[in-house]
């Protein structure tokens, strides 16, 4: 039989947590996922105005049958209007010498398709990043506005491994890092 959370962690427990509006729950809930290790993956698309990206790390896989996949974006990315415009998008999966990749499609008000960044066009014209342990191209499929972020559902229409693929590229307490086993 299973127990409860708070069961079991004792029943004044929930009485303890900070309520919606309070300021320290941000913080907490911010703390606490900060400790959530996550794998990074960059995520592209065509625009008319040129290739579009931005670094993730809440991407994860949905459904076998169809095939679906997610991940979440910022209302105030930079990035959100014009990926929320294409029709279909890719996903690098970042490998653990990737670091400053990352870290450059996260920078807001910089070209980040431009040297030192190494790409070239898949399918349909979409973006892929050299050295990804992995890509995935999708048809959007559902888009959902979840709180300050939008959740985007892609439909995948082809999943490869790279040859040669190395360790994924993680993010844990606000910094990058590598799977060590």
């Amino acid at each position: 039989m299973r127990r409860s959370a708070e069961a079991a962690l004792g029943a004044d427990y929930a009485e303890r947590l900070p309520r919606d509006g309070d300021g320290s729950a941000a913080d907490g809930f911010r703390r606490v996922m900060a400790e959530h290790a996550a794998g990074v993956v960059v995520v592209t698309a065509d625009a008319p105005h040129g290739p579009i990206g931005v670094t993730a790390t809440s991407f994860t896989s949905v459904s076998l049958d169809p095939p679906l996949v997610s991940f979440y974006i910022d209302d105030r990315s930079s990035t959100w209007q014009s990926l929320r415009e294409a029709p279909a998008f890719a996903i690098s999966i970042l490998a653990d010498d990737q670091r400053e990749l990352a870290s450059r499609f996260a920078t807001r008000g910089i070209d980040r398709f431009a040297p030192p960044t190494r790409w070239q066009r898949g399918p349909e014209g979409l973006p892929l990043l050299h050295g990804a342990v992995g890509h995935v191209l999708c048809r959007k499929h559902d888009v959902l506005a979840v709180g300050d972020h939008w959740l985007v559902v892609g439909r995948v229409a082809q999943a490869r491994v790279s040859a040669g693929a190395e360790a994924p590229l993680l993010y844990h307490r606000g910094r990058y890092g590598r799977f060590s086993s």
